[in-house]
């Protein structure tokens, strides 16, 4: 049954699973689309929906999800066919297609088999001139096609359960770990004898479970279809097309080859986090807040910018920040690179301490902004480590003196971009050495803010609840670890800001005693009284007494964050040794921020 596109026109209409993988059907995932990622959770949820059917309504029809197809007629030895681009359903489809491989090594009926093997690929035929082929073909996935070919064409393919295992724990390509482990999680599924067998669940399938299909012979109206529909597995991204894009630009098949393979793993490695990677290029490339999405940006900002001309009154283009092809895939594997080195969390060798490090951690654990990153990936490209630490302490004074200091979001933004645009500035100076180029950018007002609100708040004011409060507590620990930073600090699953003082003390309790109803009010909750402990807060432990609350509370939860372990060594907890706390915490941050 091959899908009707006529022309220009949108096609649409229900389709069997008997139907979708008929002889006459063809499909082909393309080098935009995401690797195949399901695992146990979807594919358990989509064999136990269709066999929760199979049992309780056997006569009627199961609808599993949709499919976006782009069609398109191709030549295949001679043969003039038509062509399927699954924009949208491919990890659906793909599921099913495994599915089919199982059932097929799995069933004892001979007509079971063929019926499975068919939907896999067509058996070719030298006499008839019919050629061999698979159902499935995955653009430029060389790798995933030999995959496929030795443990889903192949019969009895999907029984090698050691070969699978080894494949998915350790293989680098994310469709192929993922595909062994689909094949293994279905033979699992119908090993289970409390799951419907295969001669019951298979013949529904094949008969009454449908998708819906729309398919376009336009691929910009396919396109605009698969951000509209709902689809059950993953949804394409704005990197997905902009991938596509960019592969149809280079410039020779081989290296085409390889850097959708080096995409692919690269997708594969950062997951979700993907996207936001490509953000940040964007950021360094455009030096400007991001008004609409990844793909669009890119379009509209780098490949064909445009700037309004105030003679003319109109837009008018200007010279792109990129092309598309081979140096699009290149700048995202120089900043990659770049990326790699800033969060190995191996950097002892700069400073020889594990400073640099350990700020890092401070500031992507709790700064829950990431604005910072680009400017960091920026000086590293062009100063690559010389005074890498140095800078990093002056990116983050300026990042945490806005955060602190009350500044919009837009303007904090804007002050990173100023970052990076002065680090360009610096870069390009003629007849300077790197050391002056480097001066020249570390004495630049870029860095400056206002550090009156910035100390007003964390000497003056209450910070507990405040979204810094975290960020602040493990940059007094960081600074605490001086001069030496021989202890590396990691990141902790649990974090939490604890009071030492407690916000409602027993009144029996000797908190009561030692502190006034005034000083309790005025120092709670400010900088001096708080500590972090490495697990979620306990309130009934923290109205303890200070003595019993080191021994009962804090020994177990405080791990090894300096300023928690300073004031437990205290022998007690008034207001004097609250406030010398207070004090000394406060001049440490003058003396880092140069205040």
């Amino acid at each position: 049954m091959a899908i009707e596109v006529q022309g220009k026109q949108i096609s649409t209409n229900k389709i069997t699973i008997k139907e979708v993988f008929a002889e006459d059907m063809w499909f082909n995932i393309p080098d935009y689309q995401r690797p195949y990622v399901w695992g146990e959770d979807q594919i358990s949820t989509l064999l136990d929906d269709i066999s929760h059917a199979a049992v309780n309504t056997p006569d009627s029809q199961y609808f599993l999800g949709s499919l976006v197809l782009h069609t398109q007629d191709k030549d295949f030895n001679g043969t003039t066919y038509q062509e399927n681009a699954v924009l949208d359903g491919q990890q659906r489809l793909t599921t099913l297609y495994i599915l089919q491989a199982v059932v097929r090594d799995l069933a004892k009926d001979k007509r079971l088999k063929t019926t499975c093997a068919k939907a896999i690929f067509q058996e070719g035929n030298p006499y008839d001139g019919i050629p061999e082929r698979l159902r499935i073909e995955f653009a430029i996935r060389s790798d995933v096609e030999e995959f496929i070919t030795n443990y889903i064409k192949e019969e009895g393919g999907t029984l090698k359960t050691n070969e699978l295992q080894t494949l998915s724990e350790s293989s680098k390509d994310v469709s192929i770990r993922n595909m062994a482990n689909a094949i293994l999680i279905i033979n699992r599924w119908f090993e289970n004898e409390d799951n419907l067998n295969i001669n019951t669940f298979f013949p529904y399938l094949r008969q009454f479970v449908i998708l819906v299909y729309v398919a376009s012979s336009e691929l910009e109206d396919a396109f605009r279809l698969f951000t509209v529909l709902n689809d059950r597995g993953i949804k394409l991204r704005n990197s997905d097309i902009l991938k596509a894009q960019n592969l149809k630009e280079v410039s020779t098949p081989k290296k085409q080859a390889e850097y959708a393979k080096f995409w692919e793993e690269l997708e594969g490695e950062l997951g979700e986090d993907f996207d936001q990677f490509l953000s940040y290029i964007r950021t360094i490339l455009v030096k400007e807040k991001a008004r609409n999405n990844l793909l669009k940006e890119f379009e509209d900002n780098i490949y064909k910018p445009k700037k309004f001309n105030q003679s003319t009154k109109k837009y008018e283009s200007v010279t792109p920040l990129l092309t598309k092809g081979d140096a699009t895939f290149d700048i995202i594997k120089t900043y990659k690179e770049h990326f790699d080195a800033v969060f190995s969390r191996n950097n002892y060798h700069i400073g020889n301490n594990w400073a640099f490090d350990n700020l890092i951690s401070v500031m992507q654990d709790t700064a829950l902004s990431d604005i910072w990153i680009p400017p960091l990936l920026a000086y590293r490209k062009h100063f690559n480590e010389n005074k890498i630490l140095e800078f990093l302490k002056l990116l983050d004074n300026k990042f945490s003196g806005d955060w602190i200091g009350r500044e919009t979001p837009t303007t904090r933004i804007e002050a990173m971009n100023a970052i990076i645009k002065k680090i360009e500035e610096a870069s390009s100076l003629e007849n300077t050495s790197i050391d002056n180029k480097i001066n020249d950018l570390f004495n630049s007002s870029v860095f400056d803010f206002d550090s009156v609100q910035f100390l007003s708040d964390l000497d003056k004011n209450t910070i507990y609840g405040r979204r810094f409060a975290r960020y602040i507590l493990r940059k007094v620990d960081f600074l605490l670890d001086k001069p030496l930073y021989q202890e590396k600090r990691n990141s902790y699953n649990e974090m939490s800001v604890e009071h030492v003082l407690p916000q409602n003390p027993e009144a029996s309790s000797q908190w009561v005693k030692d502190f006034t109803i005034d000083e309790r009010e005025e120092w709670t909750h400010k900088l001096g009284n708080l500590v972090l402990i490495s697990r979620r807060k306990n309130s009934g432990q923290g109205r303890l007494d200070f003595k019993d609350k080191k021994d009962k509370y804090f020994k177990s939860s405080i791990e090894s964050f300096p300023n928690s372990l300073k004031v437990m060594q205290k022998p007690q907890w008034t207001i004097e040794e609250l406030k010398n706390n207070h004090t000394n915490l406060i001049n440490s941050i003058k003396s880092h921020y140069n205040l």
